[in-house]
């Protein structure tokens, strides 16, 4: 298999495992504060992750690679978890799902600007087409929904996008595995702080169903996916790999009327087939 193939491959398994992040955020939170949440998954990933470091004796990274980890920590540790975890407050998994359709014109924009990448005009075409469809479906549910969950899963979506093209691109020198690592290790003593200071008084309101949650989103969604994703999005392009973001939300669809049974309405299946198909176009325009 060559380099571009395994990227592809890599970044596919990364995405089957995101696609259970928001459904598992959204059990979380109906039993755990958002703060804590996000706090504890990257407190239980970061020291998992720093474990790992000091088992395989990695190398520390260099000075200048600091302001790229403090983004990543920022974009994907912090930042994307703790709004999705706030918007999950407000918006059902599946209404959420659908701004991951935004996901791949985010992770491409900071592609070019902090990766390096150069995809053809007609990649972003189809790229903007996809994200379009999400926007439309989002206007004409914001409405009725809740204008502050979408807001913050727009934000959510922006900062995401920063995290994955920063290490993705700081992966082609450090490993996929070892900048996440190092990201949620930089990270950790604020983390593990903010989780004591947010830790509640008991846990006995607290139901298994969340305990699971915690437990995926802090080992799969925090770890696990990144391992994957970062090496997929170095082996075979930022912009390129990052479309097959427009697949997960078809996946957290499907978890969300499994696991939660959240109703999946007929709209939400057609936008979502809709940006599904807009990622072979973008695939073959790429590079």
């Amino acid at each position: 298999m060559d380099k571009a193939a395994s990227g592809w491959v890599s970044g596919f398994i990364g995405v089957l495992i995101f696609s259970g992040s928001l459904p598992a955020t959204r059990v979380a939170v109906m039993d755990f504060d958002p703060i804590f949440l996000t706090s504890a998954r990257a407190a239980i990933a970061g020291l998992l992750g720093l474990a790992l470091l000091l088992l395989f004796r990695e190398k520390r990274p260099e000075r200048g690679d600091l302001l790229s980890l403090a983004i990543i920590a920022l974009g994907v540790v912090v930042g994307f978890p703790l709004l999705t975890a706030l918007a999950l407050k407000h918006v059902t998994s599946a209404h959420s799902i659908i701004f991951v359709g935004l996901l791949p014109l985010a992770t491409a924009t900071f592609g070019v600007l902090r990766g390096g990448d150069r995809p053809r005009p007609a990649f972003w075409l189809f790229s903007c087409l996809g994200s379009a469809l999400v926007a439309g479906f989002a206007l004409m549910q914001g409405v009725t929904a809740s204008p502050v969950g979408d807001s913050l899963m727009l934000a959510a979506i922006i900062v995401c996008g920063l995290g994955y093209a920063e290490g993705a691109a700081l992966s082609r020198r450090l490993g996929g595995w070892q900048v996440i690592c190092w990201a949620l290790a930089l990270s950790l003593p604020i983390m593990l702080l903010l989780m004591f200071a947010t830790l509640p008084p008991s846990f006995a309101g607290v139901g298994p169903n969340a305990w699971i949650g915690l437990a995926y989103v802090s080992l799969f969604s925090m770890l696990i996916g990144f391992v994957f994703w970062y090496r997929g999005l170095a082996q075979g392009g930022i912009a390129a790999v990052g479309q097959l973001q427009l697949l997960q939300p078809f996946f957290g669809l499907a978890l969300a009327a499994t696991l939660l049974h959240e109703k999946v309405s007929p709209l939400m299946i057609v936008v979502t087939l809709g940006v599904v198909a807009c990622v072979f176009g973008a695939k073959k325009f790429a590079r």
